[in-house]
């Protein structure tokens, strides 16, 4: 039973906004109905579900919130106003999930690995909107798995999951290794690295995808260094027509990534 809390009962708002803001990192923030339901069908661990009067009301949202609330450990259903005042974005979609965060870890991405793995290695990318745009496409392609290299945004944050629609709950996921130590343990599995560099001599589809690949991509701004790019085993280009000196770190690894997945579905 979802009961009513005001801003005197304020104990769960306040986790709210701690996970919210990073603060607390034990849970992860999801807003709105959709992905509220990606969080639950990934069997995500619900800790609170926050619901808005007016959500609470209507009919096309009732069977939703009805196993959101079974699933959760606690319930409430607060006013607009309320609502407002924890909501990630300008305009509140009329619910909150607190999940337990999932495990982001060497372990975790170690046991999705198999003989022949395709892995996404986030290398320094700070705007959390690409980050999960390339964790979407990642799980569309049919990555094994990712690995998000220290000081790159939390592929967790609330930013980042909207973008992601729900892949950052499945998706095996490292978090805040050096590049060094990714490129050893790739070398020690015997996992070819490939950098994106708009220099690379190589076309993106003369590679053979269809072996043990990690793909890597370097910061928005800059890219990887020349340093960084020596480390792999391949750099690779994406040719472009035009004046067009780079695409948006997203949409280049969406590119790559598809050609992996083409070049292994006719093998």
């Amino acid at each position: 039973m979802i009961k009513a809390i005001t801003s005197r009962d304020n104990t769960l708002l306040r986790l709210a906004r701690a996970v919210r803001d990073g603060k607390n990192t034990d849970y992860v923030f999801v807003e709105g109905l959709r992905l509220c339901e990606e969080a639950l069908r990934s069997a995500l661990e619900i800790e609170a579900v926050i619901v808005s009067e007016e959500l609470l009301r209507k009919e096309r949202a009732a069977v939703a919130i009805g196993e959101l609330d079974q699933a959760a450990r606690r319930s409430a259903s607060v006013s607009e106003k309320l609502l407002e005042s924890i909501s990630y974005t300008k305009t509140p979609q009329g619910i909150v999930v607190l999940a337990r965060r999932p495990e982001s870890s060497e372990e975790r991405l170690s046991q999705s690995v198999d003989e022949r793995p395709l892995l996404v290695v986030m290398h320094q990318i700070n705007n959390p909107v690409n980050v999960g745009a390339i964790l979407r496409t990642a799980e569309a392609a049919g990555v094994t798995g990712v690995i998000a290299t220290r000081n790159t945004s939390d592929p967790f944050s609330p930013k980042s999951l909207r973008g992601a629609m729900g892949s950052a709950f499945r998706l095996p996921i490292w978090t805040g290794p050096e590049y060094d130590e990714v490129i050893r343990w790739c070398r020690q599995r015997g996992i070819e690295t490939v950098c994106a560099d708009a220099e690379g001599q190589q076309s993106y589809t003369d590679l053979d995808w269809t072996r043990a690949s990690a793909l890597i991509m370097g910061p928005e701004s800059t890219g990887l260094t020349a340093d960084e790019t020596k480390l792999a085993n391949h750099i690779v280009s994406i040719p472009m027509h035009g004046a067009v000196e780079s695409l948006n770190v997203s949409v280049a690894a969406g590119i790559l990534l598809f050609e992996a997945a083409r070049q292994r579905s006719r093998h």
